[in-house]
Order: C-alpha cells, then sequence, then structure tokens
C-alpha cells in the first residue's frame, strides 16, 4: 500500500533512466514509478514489450492493452517505488516517443450520416485505425475461412415470406435472460476498446444505454470495470465475460467484484483454452526489437492476441463449472458451444444460457459457423426436452437485420454483435456505435414487416429455407463484404 505521501520519496525521472536492464528494470504508469524487474517474466507480452520502455513513461503503451485494475491485480505492492517527479520530464529525461501508426489514406472521411450499412463503418474503420488496432480487430484464425464463413453461412438461409399480415405496428422489444432489450441484440465483449478510440468500452457502454440493450464487459478491456460500471446509466443492464485465470483466486475476486458492481449475469468463455493463429495480427508484430535483449523467448511476431493470452487456463473443463457457480449468484451463460453435445452437458450442468460461437474465427479455422451449428442444437435440447430450460444466442457474422431475422427464426433468443460495434467506435466513437445498432434496428424492422411478423413471438422456424445450410458453397457474390474485406498479405506486401 501507498504510504502518506509526505512519506514517500518523489523519484525523478532522471533516476528512472537509470534502471533499464533485465536485472533492474523500472518504467513509470501514471505518474507513478514501478519496479517490473521481477514481473519480466510473467508478463503475458513477454519481456521485450516491457523492456523497450525500460527507464521511460510507458503510460501511453500501458493504456493501449490494460486498464488500470491490472496493476493491483498482477503486481506486488512491493513493486511500487514512489510518485514519479514528472515536472522535471524536459529537463532530465525525453518522454518516449510512440511512432504514429495511422494510415496514410488521402481520402475525405464521409459523415455519419452517410453510413447506410454495418460495411460501410468497416470500411471507414480500416482507414482511420492504426495498424496494430486493425491487425488485431479484423484478423481470423490461418487461412480465415471460418471468418469469412460466419458471414457467407446466413446467405445460405433463404426465407420464406407471408402475404396479407397486417404489420402496420412492429415491436421488435425482447427479453435477455428477463432482461428488457429494445431488439434481441447485445454488444458482445471484445478486448481492446482503447484500439478503436479513446474512450474505449466506455463509449460502448453509453451507446448500449442509449439504443436500449445488453452490454457484456469483457475481462480484456481497456477500461477498468469499475469505469464501465460508473458509466451505466440507472436501470441499464450489464454482463461480464470472463476469461479463467489459471489462478483460481484471481478468477474468484474478479467475478465477486463483477457481481458486486452490479453485473447481470456471468458469461463465461469455453473456447479458448489457446489462442489460435491469427497471422495478420502476427504479422504486424506485437512490439519492436528493444535494445539489451538476447536470451529472450517470445517470438516477436506472434501478435497481440497471442501477447494477452498468457492468463487464460487451458485446463478449464466441465468440472470448473461447479465451482462458478458455487461463487456467484450470477446466472452463467457459457460462450463459445459448438455442436449439439455440449448444448446438452451445458444445460445438464445447470447454466442459464449458451452463447453459439467460434470466437469471431479467431481460434480454430473450418470451425462451423453460429448459424449452421444452430439448427443442430436446437434439435439436440428438443430430443432432451431441454429448450425450454436455456436460452440460446449467437455470437459470429452477424451484419444485416436479415441476419438477426434467420437466427431468431431458428431458435435464437437474441445475437451478439463485436466487430461492427469496434469498427462503429473506430470510425466515429460513440456516434459510430450507435448509428450500427440504428442500422440493424432499422433493417430489423423492415425484414420483419417484408416478412409478415409484426413481434419478435411471430417469427418462426417455417419461415426460413434451411436446406443448403450445411453445403458450405456461396453462389451469389456478396460486393459489400468482399469490398471491405482486407485478406491476409505476404509478408513482402506492404501494409495498407
Amino acid at each position: 500500500k501507498k504510504t502518506a505521501m509526505s512519506a514517500v520519496r518523489v523519484i525523478s525521472l532522471g533516476e528512472v533512466a537509470k534502471h533499464v536492464t533485465k536485472d533492474d528494470c523500472w518504467v513509470v504508469i501514471h505518474g507513478n514509478v514501478y519496479d517490473l524487474t521481477s514481473f519480466l517474466p510473467d508478463h503475458p507480452a513477454g519481456v521485450k514489450v516491457i523492456m523497450t520502455w525500460a527507464g521511460k513513461d510507458a503510460t501511453s503503451e500501458f493504456d493501449k492493452f490494460h486498464s488500470t485494475s491490472f496493476l493491483s491485480t498482477f503486481l506486488p505492492p512491493s513493486a511500487y517505488i514512489g510518485p514519479a517527479d514528472v515536472k522535471d520530464e524536459t529537463k532530465t529525461q525525453e518522454k518516449a516517443v510512440v511512432p504514429s501508426k495511422e494510415r496514410p489514406t488521402g481520402w475525405i472521411k464521409p459523415p455519419v450520416s452517410a453510413m447506410l450499412n454495418t460495411f460501410d463503418l468497416e470500411y471507414v474503420a480500416a482507414r482511420c485505425m492504426g495498424h496494430e488496432g486493425w491487425a488485431y480487430y479484423s484478423s481470423g484464425a490461418d487461412d480465415e475461412i471460418t471468418l469469412r464463413e460466419n458471414h457467407a453461412a446466413f446467405q445460405r438461409v433463404w426465407l420464406k415470406p407471408r402475404i396479407l399480415v397486417d404489420v402496420k405496428n412492429i415491436n421488435m422489444r425482447s427479453k435477455i435472460l428477463g432482461f428488457d432489450s429494445s431488439f434481441p441484440v447485445y454488444i458482445s465483449a471484445t478486448a481492446l476498446g482503447k484500439l478503436a478510440h479513446p474512450d474505449g468500452e466506455v463509449a460502448l457502454t453509453r451507446a448500449a444505454h442509449k439504443e436500449g440493450i445488453v452490454q457484456m464487459c469483457p475481462t480484456l478491456a481497456s477500461c477498468t470495470l469499475e469505469e464501465m460500471t460508473e458509466a451505466r446509466a440507472p436501470g441499464q443492464v450489464q454482463f461480464y465475460q470472463l476469461y479463467v485465470n489459471s489462478n483460481r483466486k484471481i478468477t474468484h475476486d474478479i467475478v465477486k467484484k463483477a457481481e458486486r458492481l452490479g453485473c447481470k449475469a456471468l458469461c463465461v468463455t469455453v473456447d479458448a483454452p489457446a489462442l489460435g493463429k491469427r497471422e495478420k495480427d502476427m504479422r504486424n508484430k506485437f512490439s519492436a526489437d528493444a535494445p539489451d535483449l538476447h536470451n529472450d523467448d517470445m517470438n516477436r511476431g506472434e501478435g497481440t492476441a497471442r501477447a494477452i493470452s498468457t492468463f487464460i487456463d487451458p485446463s478449464l473443463s466441465w468440472k470448473d463449472i461447479a465451482w462458478l457457480k458455487s461463487i456467484t449468484s450470477m446466472p452463467i451463460v457459457l460462450k463459445g458451444v459448438q455442436c449439439g453435445e455440449d448444448a446438452i452437458l451445458a444445460v445438464e450442468a445447470g447454466v442459464a444460457g449458451i452463447i453459439l460461437s467460434n470466437h469471431g474465427g479467431r481460434q480454430l479455422d473450418f470451425a462451423r459457423s453460429a448459424i449452421e451449428i444452430l439448427p443442430e442444437v436446437m434439435s439436440a435440447l428438443r430430443s432432451k426436452g431441454y429448450e425450454k430450460k436455456v436460452e440460446v444466442w449467437l455470437d459470429g457474422g452477424v451484419r444485416r437485420g436479415t441476419d438477426i431475422l434467420k437466427a431468431l427464426a431458428l431458435g435464437a433468443t437474441a445475437v451478439g454483435i463485436g466487430r461492427p460495434a469496434l469498427y462503429g467506435l473506430a470510425a466515429y466513437g460513440q456516434q459510430g456505435v450507435e448509428k450500427v445498432l440504428q442500422i440493424l434496428k432499422a433493417e430489423l424492422d423492415m425484414s420483419m414487416r417484408l416478412i409478415g411478423a409484426p413481434t419478435i413471438a411471430d417469427i418462426k422456424e417455417d419461415m426460413v429455407i434451411t436446406r443448403n445450410l450445411n453445403n458450405h458453397i456461396t453462389y451469389t457474390q456478396d460486393h459489400l463484404s468482399t469490398g471491405s474485406y482486407i485478406p491476409i498479405t505476404f509478408a513482402s506486401q506492404a501494409k495498407l
């Protein structure tokens, strides 16, 4: 614990600059000096990242990847040295310069009012973001087949409209785990929101409130959970997404904090015992070479995703679900179910919901899309009489109102959007996130009118045709999707 300021030695930045080796490494973060020497081997991004900033003010780099709670969670109290004397910064030490990674665009950014669909915002985001952030957000596993299949699969589900139905008034309101939502969509948990915008996940919180939907707060957020929950409006609902840590006490404390701060459900990610090989992200390279390093065993090409994955426990198994249930009163939802058999096991483990997801195509390439899995899961649940015992949500590939309609017709309670919200955030901040949600609302409204379903309850399975869903052939070119998609580049190719 920090002692009273009168008893704390103020450390000059000149003094900090003397501690730049692997055996003696100090950095400044938010005006405080930390000795990270003993933490170097445990840093999730490896030794090299910290050593790049040894003896310097690392606040700008720290804020891109960590919330301030990271320090209190993972550093012992002894790592705190004292406050930095920031007054002498210009006299004794130049602040570390972070090279700009903004993409040279040579174009005029259109106003948010010009955005007609979610692909428009993705296109703008790709030209606003730095290389590092774009590579992390947009990357998928291996050849990115599943990444693209997640959306393409929706195109193999066709619609059967009914006529002469009174659709003068459309009601899209729904409930998710009993909580009201303006329409059956929630903002899914995605890491490192500040790579898109300085406001990070807090902007997602505010946008979710503005549009009347649930936000799922991520474990690996750039903002603290306290910041996200403090930004929550009265009556607003937030869920918490959990990566289970190898240190169960850390997981216990995180779950208790989420519950104490008012999160209403615990969404446990179960599809990431290890993180997939995401080559765009790896190609970008997580950090530059640092001096005084010759034996660092971290592959400098591993990328942001692998750099943040160290604290995820690969031993997580079904037996841990009972333990999680024992430490919280929040309903538990499993995020990452990918087959009917596991859906049955989830119900029998006593969870309240399951999310069909392949982690945005970022884990196992050639894993099936969530929309393809959905009929299998609903059939499996019905075979056991479990279909009323668990909510089924879908996450991945949703870009149109018709995608939402198709998921609801096949049995989903709600769908999550991840990348579209981030792309809206990167393009226009909170206003961009709101625009994404408004577009999806308007498209769902129109789709319900045209198919003959005035309420969510009127959307039925016989309104969709799925006989080609399991055949992985798309006959119709999706120009918006492919036009905004930026493929993996070879090593010799220049960045966009």
